[in-house]
């Protein structure tokens, strides 16, 4: 047998064949994989426009966020807005040589090698680099299974190879901080937190560029496992996790030792303020805005009521907010989506006055609801009318069962009506609203039907009239317990509040408000029955020869049935529409009773007329529309209508007057000291079933409704049930705020101006100021 013999030269070319192998199948793998032979990686264009969830966010006219929009909570941030904390804590935590490698660091690859693999030290750490995580975060790993444990092994091993092209790529395409930016952009924190935007806010209430050190070091532990170091619930692993941060930041001399002594003794304060859809400033003005934005075209199948089918299609033709996102399409030719976009919406809202009007609102509802309840629980049927029957009250009870969103689940589920009835009647844990903080109990949620009864409700909308931005808008008490928005969607009879639509007409026509009628009754002859209307009560002017302005101050029926006889009710409807009234209105005499309901959306539309010298804006709530870059996408502004003349809407804003001076809203003088110009009309149904106030000032006309949710839900008397109790008060301690604020354009010194050569009189010789104050505390229906 031939002995083979082995020469220096063969060793050494078999060195250089053993050296070089796997070189060359490394680089053949990676012009493979590079030219997408593996399938598909991401392009410099993927690259520059990876595929996020980005949360829209809505902002009110002087730049506060009010929320967002989002499946992810997620907010771009640049650069130059992170705190050089935040940069610190993360590279020297996850990326000590960042700066000096170019995507992939082959030094940490090498001490992973030889750690992980040769040494077997299962705590050695990853030799991923912050790019390579942004690559994996940007364009994630194919998490499919495979039977066969090789195929699953090579799949990862092509994905990883994958991950350090792109890596390289974004090494190639962004700066540093760029990368740094992106990373942090993208990786989730945990508490629905996307991004260091929304988890700075939602742990510590702060900004990126705000966040301290020991702050940022809780952040950037969470990258690691953001529900095993979630400082809410695991606050222990959390203080453990953010100190391991604290010491890698010393050592790599981001942090000195005697910082680290201090910090790292330091217990963890969160202020955990987890944005919700529920919560914040403009709950219902937010969610009109959504609803606004995302409409589709109107489908008739899709309406009960072919009148609501035909007011959306109007909106969808006429109104460039109304399905924006149906009507506008991204470069790519898709519809835009106001969940993963990351629109910048401006709106017109002013935080502020928002935040006053809230505060307004609760703080009286809050008292209101005492009041209510103190008078209710003696009675049997609370909190509903004495003159309802048992069965009336269950109908009515039965009738709400059927509108909750758990009746409407098990009917989807076909559960028969009986059952449905016995998991209505069976008690469980449930979390419900008081004035004074949610309650965790045990109730049926029919009894919790019962228990929301008791609760009257509230909207509130402030308008500016000259260029009908709304300025405030709130739909209810509470959003997370009460999605109905009673600013939009509740229609009620609006009572007294109507009375200066006939005013306007005999304005219009040429009376003054000095003009004087006689304050006797009138009789209406209407489908062969007479019919004479009443005041709510006598009044020492009964018979006498009285001014328009004093009929109005004192909202007297009888001054109005009078103006009623001298026009038509269709001619009342006309000025309505005309000054934005949209509901159903029926063309009778009783129309000056405010029987009709309309909403308060549009009863503050209409009375910015006044207010506007004749001419009606439609209301206002976007501005602009702005993509994720702070590209302009769409502007809007409003359109106005010329309604009345000049003349006409002095002469009613002096009426209007009136009823602050000496009529039904003096209590606005003598309770809230608003010794400015201002205008106003109340408004109380029958029954004290809805409370109404209308504000007029020279550049702010806002309006309250307030009342229960059934109409049988209200006050026994008129004394509390006025609109001048219920809703008044919300109006007055809102301006009273605005006022106190001097930062604001809305001022005491502002004047309601009178046309050019205005010679008509309005004092009326002094013969309306003939009654005490005491006189003018109730509120005519």
């Amino acid at each position: 047998m031939t002995k083979i013999k082995f020469t220096t030269k063969f060793y050494l070319n078999l060195f250089w064949v053993v050296f070089f192998t796997p070189i060359v199948i490394f680089a053949i793998l990676f012009f493979l994989i590079a030219n997408e032979n593996f399938g598909t990686i991401p392009s410099f264009k993927d690259l520059e426009n990876p595929e996020n969830n980005l949360a829209s966010e809505i902002f009110s006219e002087d730049s506060v966020s009010l929320g967002k929009y989002y499946y992810q909570n997620r907010s771009f941030v640049n650069y130059e807005d992170l705190s050089p904390n935040i940069v610190n804590a993360l590279i020297a935590t996850e990326d000590a040589r960042f700066k000096k490698h170019s995507g992939i660091d082959a030094r940490g690859l090498a001490r992973v090698f030889l750690r992980t693999i040769v040494l077997n030290q299962k705590n050695a750490g990853g030799g991923s680099t912050i790019t390579q995580q942004l690559a994996k975060n940007l364009f994630p790993r194919d998490t499919s299974t495979y039977n066969s444990k090789l195929v699953h092994k090579t799949n990862l091993a092509l994905t990883k190879f994958k991950e350090w092209i792109t890596a390289v790529k974004l090494e190639k395409n962004y700066t540093k901080n760029e990368i740094i930016a992106m990373y942090l952009n993208t990786v989730p924190f945990g508490g629905h937190s996307f991004g260091i935007k929304s988890a700075s806010k939602n742990f510590f209430n702060t900004s990126p560029d705000s966040l301290k050190i020991e702050e940022a070091a809780v952040l950037v532990g969470l990258l690691k496992a953001p529900s095993w170091y979630n400082p809410v619930r695991n606050e222990e692993r959390s203080f453990y996790r953010r100190n391991v941060v604290l010491s890698q930041m010393e050592k790599y001399d981001f942090l000195s030792n005697e910082n680290y002594d201090s910090i790292s003794k330091l217990p963890i304060t969160l202020n955990y303020n987890i944005q919700d859809h529920n919560i914040g400033l403009a709950t219902y003005f937010r969610e009109h805005i959504r609803q606004t934005l995302t409409a589709s075209k109107p489908n008739r199948e899709n309406y009960y009521m072919y009148s609501d089918y035909i007011d959306d299609s109007i909106k969808w033709e006429t109104d460039p907010a109304y399905g924006w996102c149906k009507k506008n399409k991204k470069p790519n030719g898709e519809n835009f989506d106001l969940y993963k976009d990351g629109l910048k919406i401006y709106s017109t809202i002013n935080s502020k006055f928002q935040l006053y009007a809230e505060r307004a609102l609760n703080n009286h509802m809050g008292e209101l609801q005492d009041a209510f309840y103190n008078e209710q629980k003696y009675k049997k049927n609370a909190p509903y009318s004495d003159d309802l029957s048992t069965k009336q009250i269950n109908d009515i009870l039965e009738r709400t069962m059927h509108r909750t969103e758990r009746y409407r689940k098990l009917r989807r589920r076909n559960i028969k009506a009986d059952s449905i009835d016995a998991i209505f009647n069976t008690p469980t844990e449930m979390s419900v609203f008081s004035w004074k903080g949610d309650i965790d109990t045990i109730m049926t949620p029919m009894d919790s039907i019962r228990y929301y009864k008791y609760f009257l409700h509230a909207g509130f909308l402030s308008i500016n009239p000259h260029n009908g931005e709304v300025k405030a808008y709130v739909g209810g008490i509470n959003f997370k317990h009460f999605k109905f928005d009673h600013v939009l969607q509740g229609k009620r009879q609006v009572g007294s509040t109507i009375k200066p639509f006939m005013y306007t007409l005999a304005m219009q026509e040429g009376y003054s408000p000095c003009y004087k009628v006689p304050n006797i009754p009138s009789t209406f002859y209407v489908n062969d029955t007479t019919w004479i209307p009443q005041n709510s009560g006598p009044s020492s002017r009964d018979g006498d020869m009285v001014t328009l302005k004093w009929g109005l101050a004192n909202s007297v029926n009888w001054i109005s049935a009078w103006l009623i006889k001298q026009f038509n009710p269709q001619s009342v409807i006309n000025v309505m529409r005309k000054m934005g009234i949209k509901s159903k209105i029926d063309p009778v005499p009783s129309i000056f009773l405010g029987t009709s309901d309309i909403t308060l959306y549009e009863m503050v539309s209409a009375y910015c007329t006044f207010a506007n010298k004749g001419v009606h804006p439609n209301p206002l709530m976007i501005t602009r529309i702005e993509d994720k870059n702070g590209n302009i996408l769409s502007k809007f502004k409003t359109t106005k209508t010329e309604v009345i003349s000049e003349k006409t809407a002095y002469l009613m804003i002096s009426l209007l007057q009136g009823v602050v001076r000496e009529g039904t809203a003096i209590r606005l003088r003598y309770k809230y000291q608003l010794m400015n110009e201002i205008g106003g009309k109340t408004g109380t149904t029958q029954n004290q079933s809805d409370g109404w106030f209308m504000g007029l000032t020279p550049n702010l006309v806002s309006g309250v409704w307030v009342g229960g949710e059934d109409r049988s839900i209200h006050f026994k008397g008129i004394h509390l049930g006025q609109g001048a109790n219920m809703a008044l008060p919300i109006w007055a301690l809102y301006m009273q705020d605005i006022y106190k604020d001097s930062t604001n354009a809305i001022s005491l010194d502002d004047k309601f101006e009178s046309p050019l050569n205005f010679d008509i009189n309005l004092k009326c010789n002094g013969t309306d100021n003939n009654t005490s104050i005491d006189d003018y505390t109730n509120d005519f229906f």
